[in-house]
């Protein structure tokens, strides 16, 4: 009983954060345009300074936050970002200039948003080999929040610009006071380890994480595929817009699709294919799918086949939760919270770098007489994930099934 009400209140958690990230991305314009921001290609840029500054945020302190729950228990740790991310929609919600806007991001990332210290309390809480499949819950809980957000911005916003972060606000800080009289405690106290100096440096505890035995070749793989994976955020408006002349109704429809996609998959699909194939096989279909995914993207001019590999891209989200588990396995109970740390610490430097590297092979591809082929970033991505097999198959013995 205790296991599952924690469960729920979890994934209830991890939606309202996905839907608090969702919430923004209709509105964006107009935000950035109240803030004085600038016009549409301006308040773009600044746009993607407010998600490099809670990225970065978020890689300096993922480990910290980490490895303070690993000290002082998961609940309070929990507790105080969904606090903190309260006051971040608070101040987005007043906000009349961008700096404003870009220190209650950075509060959030500082918070390490919840994603961190709830991946630690399902790692608590989960057998070895529930892992892969209740991971997979938190993903598909966040494709559903990634569907309702932008639904409930694009609705609110018709009342008011502030109505939708005031939403988001009043989720976040009811989710605090129910979790604070209904959440118990994951970590014993005699699990816990001393919080140190150490902790304190998140190259440090990167550098540390590495050295576990067995952390390393998921963690980089990791690292590969959420770089690559990056292709689809980055790039699914621009590369719509440009190959198939989509308004903004079709990529919102899209992706709301792929939200729908997302949570049947990592909700519903996946523990049926861990059932039947165990932890490793299923990786490899993930792995598999990715990458003719991303080739289809890269070739195709056609609709439907859009809808093809856009349901290869959703069954590639199976990756992750699985890498996840398999580094969580790696791991006693007092460094869980670490090693979540660091997994969202490499996943900001993924979100960081990627959009970089994506949008200038975009750019070069589009613009450059006699060489356009708009799906070059998809062809990129490809191969970063082709050369990871070599590193995956070295995971066979780190699947718990």
């Amino acid at each position: 009983m205790f296991k599952d009400r924690a469960i729920v209140f979890i994934l209830i958690t991890l939606m309202i954060d996905a839907i608090g990230i969702g919430i923004v991305f209709p509105i964006m314009p107009d935000l950035m345009a109240r803030v004085g921001a600038g016009d549409t290609g301006q308040g773009a840029f600044w746009g993607g300074i407010l998600m490099a500054a809670y990225a970065g945020a978020l890689f300096l302190c993922g480990p910290i936050v980490g490895s303070l729950s690993d000290a002082v228990g998961r609940r309070p740790i929990l507790i105080a970002a969904l606090v903190m991310l309260a006051l971040d929609y608070v101040i987005m919600a007043l906000a009349g200039n961008f700096w404003l806007l870009l220190l209650g991001r950075t509060l959030a990332g500082l918070a390490g948003a919840t994603y961190i210290t709830a991946t630690a309390y399902i790692a608590d809480i989960s057998k070895p080999a529930e892992k892969a499949r209740n991971f997979g819950l938190i993903g598909a809980a966040f494709g559903i929040g990634f569907v309702l957000g932008p639904a409930i911005g694009g609705i609110a916003a018709e009342i008011s610009l502030s109505a939708p972060f005031w939403i988001a606000a009043f989720l976040s800080a009811g989710n605090a006071l129910f979790g604070y009289f209904v959440l118990p405690e994951s970590l014993k106290p005699e699990k816990r380890r001393p919080f140190g100096k150490r902790d304190l440096n998140p190259f440090k505890s990167i550098y540390d994480a590495f050295r576990m035995p067995g952390l390393a070749v998921p963690l980089i793989c990791i690292l590969i595929f959420e770089f690559a994976n990056m292709v689809y955020p980055t790039l699914w408006a621009f590369w719509t817009r440009e190959v198939f002349d989509w308004p903004t109704l079709y990529i919102g429809l899209s992706l709301a699709a792929y939200g729908v996609l997302l949570a049947l998959v990592q909700g519903g699909l996946m523990p049926v294919l861990i059932r039947f194939f165990g932890d490793f096989r299923t990786l490899l279909l993930g792995m598999t799918s990715a990458l003719i995914g991303m080739i289809g993207f890269g070739f195709t001019g056609s609709v439907t086949a859009l809808v093809v590999f856009l349901l290869l891209a959703a069954l590639s989200d199976l990756v992750p939760a699985l890498m996840t588990a398999m580094a969580s396995n790696q791991v006693d109970e007092d460094r869980q919270g670490l090693v979540q740390g660091v997994i969202a610490s490499l996943s900001s430097v993924a979100a960081i770098a990627a959009p970089i590297v994506m949008t200038s092979l975009f750019q070069a591809s589009v613009d450059a007489e006699g060489r356009y082929f708009p799906g070059t970033p998809f062809l990129f991505a490809a191969l970063l994930v082709l050369l990871m097999f070599p590193l995956v198959l070295r995971l066979r013995g780190h699947a718990s099934v």
